[in-house]
């Protein structure tokens, strides 16, 4: 049983972070189990630089608006999780009555929880990429993709199952057709263009930006030879073919 400081929140507790995939995927919305503490959300754009001739210094041409970005970090527990935690009705049940149990009885695997959160990055077979994800907590409201996830197992029980984790989550925002146009006028679609991969890029982000559709990251994947469109590697240049 966890005997640390009490939760503040216990008795008035607070929205728990809800994460709902799109329709098409056919998947259910996840509630964590604990809010984050904190989160941090990011954007940066990319200057295009020109530098004259017999020039000393480069001048910004156009400018490419980067995609937000969405970071936090999640705490799950089966071990001593009670029933302040969030979910389903039936988990949080199987949490109270967990918490109870001896170090020795305890059945629940942490994995089945941060699974859930972890498959968010799996390519859907119907929508050939990953689903996009509604992300609501209180006031904020954020619409992206799941690009990043890593999951850090910190406790065992007597038979090595994992009882406790984090998981480190980046989500880059999905942006409608209409506004990526808006703020990038100057990017066509109807002419061969190449790019360098930077830290973070996806194929899906990639061709939200340029076409305006992440599904359109198979024009991409093809024009390159990429089986694995999550192999991408910093510093590789990709050829972005002209959509006829």
């Amino acid at each position: 049983m966890y005997l640390g400081s009490p939760n503040i929140y216990a008795a008035a507790p607070m929205k728990k972070l809800k994460i709902t995939p799109e329709p098409a995927s056919g998947l259910m919305p996840i509630e964590v189990l604990y809010n984050p503490e904190s989160y941090v959300q990011s954007r940066r754009v990319r200057p295009n630089m020109a530098r004259g001739v017999g020039a000393q210094s480069s001048n910004v041409t156009t400018v490419t608006a980067g995609m937000e970005s969405l970071k936090f970090k999640l705490f799950f527990d089966t071990l001593s999780a009670g029933s302040e935690v969030g979910g389903p009705m039936g988990d949080r049940l199987k949490f109270a009555g967990n918490s109870v149990l001896p170090a020795p009885a305890k059945f629940l695997d942490v994995r089945k929880y941060t699974g859930k959160i972890y498959a968010l990055m799996d390519i859907n077979t119907d929508l050939h990429r990953p689903p996009k994800l509604t992300l609501e907590w209180n006031s904020l409201s954020f619409e992206g993709v799941l690009v990043s996830c890593t999951q850090t197992f910190v406790r065992f029980n007597e038979l090595g199952m994992p009882v406790r984790a984090w998981l480190d989550c980046e989500f880059i925002e999905a942006r409608n057709p209409s506004r990526v146009r808006q703020l990038n006028p100057l990017n066509s679609p109807d002419t061969t263009k190449f790019r360098t991969v930077r830290q973070g890029d996806t194929l899906w982000s990639i061709a939200e930006e340029e076409y305006g559709q992440a599904e359109l990251w198979r024009a991409i994947a093809d024009a390159n030879g990429i089986v694995n469109p999550r192999l991408l590697r910093t510093g590789d240049r990709l050829a972005v073919p002209a959509l006829v």
